[in-house]
């Protein structure tokens, strides 16, 4: 996956106006919460549409699977909406 202002294919809508953003995703919840940072996710600008590539999904449930060797602990802020 490329990073940067570089254009790619859509790999939805086959359209050449999709760019690489790392974003912070989070998996679980309460006591197993796990936060994963950097994540690269691909937008499209013109299907509006987001999706992850397989090797960064293998990537990700490799984080999870190994997050007591991989993770470290950090205090979170958290408000209830409403």
């Amino acid at each position: 996956m490329k990073r940067g202002d570089e254009k790619l294919t859509c790999e939805l809508c086959g359209k050449h106006s999709a760019k690489v953003r790392r974003v912070t995703r989070t998996f679980g919840k309460g006591e197993n919460l796990l936060l994963v940072e950097n994540v690269p996710v691909v937008f499209c600008q013109s299907c509006h549409e987001s999706y992850v590539s397989a090797s960064t999904l293998h990537e990700i449930e490799r984080i999870k699977k190994n997050r007591k060797q991989l993770a470290k602990s950090k205090p979170v802020d958290t408000v209830k909406f409403g």
